[in-house]
């Protein structure tokens, strides 16, 4: 494990000039916010397949007796060669761009009990991002289910793994990305693979936090998060979803906006957005009613930028 890194073979150049301005600086970071976990929490690696993955191996090991509740580690890295976001999409960054980072911990609830916790996750990522640029804070929002947006693009990625569960708890890797500094070449690069897609496939074109935060780095994005994600993390164990769902509706980037969700590249439904449930199910309002969507396999969109 290290917190130094030369970029990676043909990874292209790190932001701002110097080659080690972009990394983390782990007592800045600690001292900043992340010090709510413990210092051996917290890995920063050159480089990984997925942290995701990483994590998840690690939690399937623990015993599932006598377990502790509450972050059991918080692992970063510069790059990695198999990131992933919701439905096995890819997550593509050059190193010191992005931050991407993954946080396990367990839960004092079961399967069912998790339900909103993606939801959750946005509204914490939000709160911090918030904290950070206090002038700029309305121009964040949320996309159901775990998509956090910057002006109406995408600035952050969600992506919630379950290692295990029992009738008292849950072992669970929340999966984070953020697009801290500005990709001209990425952004080109995934700008020209959009333009082949069906317009139904496309995603939500990307944004950096730099466009709010001109002197956004990793570190001081790293140390608020991780610490919003701990005090999310606790307050969740204790009460679920319900403290979070007005800020989620506050947020709500679609409110009151027509959507429609594509399932298998195909319209499953359309309505008005309304807000989420105490579940974390979007509820819209169609023409044969209101309907409360749960998170699946599916992909929201507003009615105008679909098919």
């Amino acid at each position: 494990m290290t917190d130094t890194l030369s970029p990676p073979p043909g990874s292209g150049s790190p932001p701002n000039g110097r080659a080690d301005d972009w990394r983390i600086d782990r007592e800045r970071a600690r001292a900043g916010g992340a010090s709510a976990i413990p210092p051996e929490a917290l890995e920063i690696v050159d480089e990984t397949t997925s942290t995701n993955t990483d994590l998840m191996a690690r939690m399937k090991a623990l015993p599932r007796e006598r377990v502790a509740f509450g972050v059991h580690a918080v692992r970063a890295a510069y790059n990695q060669s198999a990131g992933r976001g919701r439905q096995g999409r890819s997550w593509q960054s050059t190193p010191g761009h992005a931050l991407m980072f993954s946080l396990a911990c367990v839960l004092p609830r079961p399967l069912a009990g998790l339900a909103g916790l993606s939801l959750a996750t946005g509204v914490a990522v939000v709160d911090a991002l918030a904290r950070l640029s206090p002038s700029e804070a309305q121009r964040f929002g949320l996309k159901w289910p775990n998509d956090v947006l910057l002006d109406g693009r995408k600035l952050v990625g969600i992506l919630i793994e379950t290692a295990w569960s029992t009738a008292n708890a849950s072992a669970v890797v929340i999966g984070v990305g953020i697009n801290v500094r500005h990709d001209e070449a990425l952004e080109a690069q995934l700008q020209a693979a959009a333009a082949t897609m069906p317009a139904q496939a496309r995603a939500t074109p990307p944004t950096a936090l730099s466009q709010a935060l001109p002197n956004a780095n990793l570190t001081d994005t790293l140390a608020v998060v991780v610490k919003a994600l701990t005090e999310m993390i606790e307050r969740f164990g204790t009460d679920g979803f319900a403290p979070f769902v007005d800020r989620w509706n506050a947020y709500h980037a679609y409110a009151n906006r027509e959507v429609v969700l594509i399932e298998k590249g195909a319209e499953l439904v359309r309505g008005i957005a309304t807000g989420v449930d105490g579940s974390g199910q979007l509820l819209l309002s169609t023409d044969t009613g209101m309907q409360a969507i749960a998170t699946g396999d599916v992909s929201l969109r507003l009615a105008g930028n679909a098919p």
